[in-house]
């Protein structure tokens, strides 16, 4: 995709210099991007669909760590958590705008991997790079991603529709991403204390992948189109299970019951929660960055899901006075309480 060999200072293009190197490989493939990048602005038309737009900033040391995140996987990671957006709405990705900041520390080749993963993304997904800038930073690499979609009116799912007695279902398996950045988490501590030790990730591919390259559940949302099933509420899993069950309940004003048995943990994962002393459920529940999707269904298309590998039911939607409760394995009753990550927690 890009062809230089050696480090090139980026002050040698400049920034519009930059912006037409970075940028020369990109084609638009959507019928509803009529103007891409070039102009002052982007032009897209949406005929008879309402718009969705969702925004995302990732910052260096926060979101993400370096020393063990390779350039091009964040590039393509930075477009799945907002396309994730997208399929949260059961809406369908269509562009994307791709923005940086970033330090002298950078050379040219570094940019075009985070570059290169993004357009690699925006190709699988079939969403075109419509517009972004980038600028100097003095705290070290940021990049923001606004993703745009579009959806029919009445197929739109927002977080507020769930209704008491609808079924509460999860794409996929949880806690994986949780438990690939506390395995990265380790590797780096002891790389730090003795740079001669070589990573040991063997037979835990998977997890890691979850935590470096997750995938946004465009399938998912096909799969129920197919089904013919519109969630009457739904939302990614970015912050922990627990978290987006509250989001559902409070915004639509219901209670739920979640059965810990029926939340989908992946053997990888809840073998290595297991090495770490986690325990798998609350990596599951609290985690975060899964990037699945959460939703509710009526109970009248149970039979259309009951068969699906990749959906699973975990529990039912009840009425405000309820509360929300999971119950355990041993059949306790505890309260659903939000641990997800925080963005503005200090820092030690």
């Amino acid at each position: 995709m890009f062809d230089n060999i050696d480090k090139t200072d980026i002050n040698e293009l400049g920034e519009f210099g930059l912006i037409k190197h970075l940028t020369q490989t990109v084609e638009l493939t959507q019928e509803s991007s009529n103007k891409g990048i070039g102009d002052d602005a982007a032009v897209l038309d949406f005929s008879g669909y309402k718009t969705l737009i969702s925004t995302d900033l990732l910052l260096e040391n926060i979101h993400f760590d370096l020393r063990y995140v390779p350039l091009k996987h964040l590039g393509y990671k930075a477009v799945q958590v907002n396309l994730s957006d997208i399929y949260a709405m059961n809406g369908i990705a269509s562009q994307i705008t791709f923005s940086i900041g970033l330090s002298s520390k950078f050379p040219l080749e570094a940019i075009e991997e985070i570059y290169e993963g993004a357009l690699i993304a925006c190709k699988k997904y079939g969403v075109d790079l419509v517009g972004g800038d980038t600028s100097a930073s003095a705290q070290g690499l940021v990049i923001s991603v606004t993703s745009i979609g579009y959806a029919k009116e009445e197929k739109i799912a927002y977080r507020s529709g769930a209704q008491e007695g609808d079924l509460l279902c999860v794409s996929g398996d949880l806690g994986g991403a949780y438990v690939g950045l506390q395995l990265l988490e380790r590797e780096k501590q002891i790389y730090l204390e003795n740079p001669n030790i070589q990573p040991d990730l063997e037979g835990k591919d998977y997890i890691v992948e979850r935590q470096l390259k997750p995938e946004a559940r465009k399938d998912v949302v096909d799969l129920l189109a197919h089904l013919d099933i519109t969630p009457t509420a739904m939302i990614d899993v970015s912050d922990g299970l627990a978290s987006e069950i509250l989001h559902i309940c409070n915004a639509s004003n219901v209670g739920c019951k979640l059965y810990e048995e029926k939340i989908p943990l992946d053997p990888m994962t809840y073998e290595t929660a297991r090495e770490f002393g986690l325990d798998p459920t609350v990596c599951a529940l609290s985690g975060g960055e899964d990037y699945e999707l959460l939703f509710t269904i009526p109970q009248a298309d149970y039979d259309k899901v009951k068969g699906q590998l990749d959906i699973s039911v975990i529990g039912y939607i009840t009425e405000p006075a309820a509360g929300k409760e999971m119950i355990s394995k041993s059949g306790h009753v505890h309260e659903i309480k939000a641990q997800g990550w925080n963005a503005f927690k200090n820092k030690s």
